[in-house]
């Protein structure tokens, strides 16, 4: 993997479609010098960053992923730890970075796999410890048979530890082993740290504000999500199983730069809408049903992450347009509030406010607005909050909350906003007509000083454009 690939910024309104990743027609031209990366320099200046924040006399050790096993002989494809990849932009299984601030070897150490002919015959390609040092910017690089002896002489003197706190227990006994391979020497002088902490506050809140390059990623990421959305509008007809519409977004993903989905695409036709994390897909799209598809991309470890719900035969019924209007009115409430200065969860209770009217208006809910939104009795319909991070992580890394209260927005936090509302089709508390339509719209949106920026906004939402969109006819999408 190379990581000095240069990308020239996207001049304002420019699309995907004009750097020639998709084209007008729809069918996809894969041009890799032409999908954004992150550079080499800037994984090195995220390192920095937490090596800045670290006190005098620490050390950090961060392990990466490791391979894990679907069946005997057949392992699940392999996903670099979100927090190691932020830091080393290194893909490989097995790898461990130590930061050691100050150090007379150097501040990064990367412990990885050993270059082996043999081996790589089998497995594939190894980066090995000379490119470490020259194309991922490493002080010093060993061989993974290398860490359990090299690991406590990096740890001797230092009097602060910080490493990944989160219920790792074989994380923990391993390196509480080296410390007490320190201990034992201190009669010739060696020093153990003494003060452990948790690494991963420290990396989640770097991660939480993105860089330019990082935005070029997920725009791309983005487009590539929102042209599957649109290609799969256009297939879709009754008698289609789910899974054959999540193999259309898996197939355009795909001819588009993408390896793999960001998360597990949700297909849910009908009442299988009213399941929020409904994964089956293997149940018949029928005529007369809606249709949520939950599905985004991943891209250079980058997510999208869209939903769209739209009807299986091309037309809403009116029931189905009275619903799917609430939601879409509450997204755009929820979106008009993505702004610098205002809190994370003011765009969720714009959406709430908008949802809760709705359903009043409706008869689905009786009371007053007030008293709707204090007894959560719009719970039955509408149980999920309304945004959540998105970047390296589908669901990704930050605090939503600083000593109690919400954190307001900042320029650079890219956020989803996903209202919905879901009659389940056993509430006999509601009229028939009502029962088992589920729906929700969900977008990426960027965070900016001038205001919110919709990454995902090349797939159509609004009731006359997706109906035409599935017609045939062309819509006129903004750039």
């Amino acid at each position: 993997m190379t990581q000095t690939m240069t990308q020239q910024p996207p001049q304002a309104g420019e699309s995907l479609i004009n750097r020639n990743i998709i084209t007008p027609e729809g069918a996809y031209a894969v041009s890799p010098e032409k999908i954004p990366t992150v550079s080499a320099e800037e994984y090195g200046q995220r390192r920095q960053r937490l090596l800045d924040q670290l006190p005098d006399k620490s050390i950090a050790i961060l392990p990466g992923a490791e391979i894990r096993y679907r069946n005997n002989d057949a392992d699940y494809a392999f996903r670099q730890n979100s927090d190691f990849y932020y830091l080393t932009g290194f893909a490989e299984e097995g790898a461990w970075l130590v930061l050691t601030p100050g150090h007379k070897e150097g501040d990064c150490h990367l412990f990885s796999l050993p270059k082996d002919r043999a081996q790589e015959i089998w497995t594939g390609f190894r980066i090995g410890q000379d490119a470490a040092k020259t194309d991922y910017g490493m002080d010093t690089a060993y061989t993974l048979d290398q860490l359990d002896s090299k690991l406590p002489e990096l740890l001797d003197g230092a009097q602060q530890l910080f490493f990944p706190m989160q219920g790792d227990d074989a994380l923990s006994r391993r390196i509480n082993g080296w410390c007490q391979q320190v201990r034992q020497k201190a009669r010739m002088g060696a020093i153990a740290p003494e003060q452990q902490h948790n690494l991963l506050p420290l990396i989640h809140e770097m991660r939480l504000i993105k860089s330019e390059a990082e935005l070029d990623v997920m725009r791309a990421a983005a487009e590539i999500s929102a042209a599957a959305h649109s290609k799969a509008m256009q297939v879709c007809q009754p008698g289609m199983m789910e899974y054959q519409l999540e193999a259309e977004y898996l197939y355009h993903f795909m001819r588009a730069g993408s390896r793999a989905p960001a998360y597990n695409t949700i297909v849910g036709g009908g009442a299988n809408a009213c399941i929020l994390h409904y994964v089956q897909n293997d149940q018949p799209l029928n005529e007369g049903d809606l249709v949520l598809v939950d599905a985004g991309c991943e891209l250079q470890h980058y997510a999208a992450d869209i939903t769209r719900t739209f009807p299986v035969s091309g037309k809403f019924s009116a029931e189905q347009k009275a619903l799917y209007q609430v939601v879409l009115e509450a997204q755009y409430a929820a979106i008009d509030q993505v702004q610098v200065g205002l809190d994370c969860h003011a765009p969720h209770r714009a959406a709430l406010n908008v949802l809760c009217q709705g359903l009043l208006d409706l008869g689905l809910l009786t009371g007053t607005l007030d008293e709707v939104i204090e007894s959560e009795s719009y719970r039955r319909f509408y149980m999920h909050g309304t945004s959540h991070w998105l970047g390296i992580d589908v669901h990704d890394a930050g605090r939503y909350k600083i000593e109690g209260q919400s954190r307001p927005l900042q320029a650079g936090m890219v956020l989803t906003v996903e209202p919905g509302l879901y009659v389940a089709p056993d509430d006999d508390s509601v009229e028939e007509r009502w029962r088992g339509i589920g729906i929700r719209i969900e977008d990426n949106v960027v965070v900016t000083e001038n205001g919110p920026e919709i990454m995902t906004s090349g797939v159509p939402k609004n009731i006359a454009e997706i109906e035409a969109l599935m017609a045939g006819q062309g819509v006129a999408l903004p750039a």
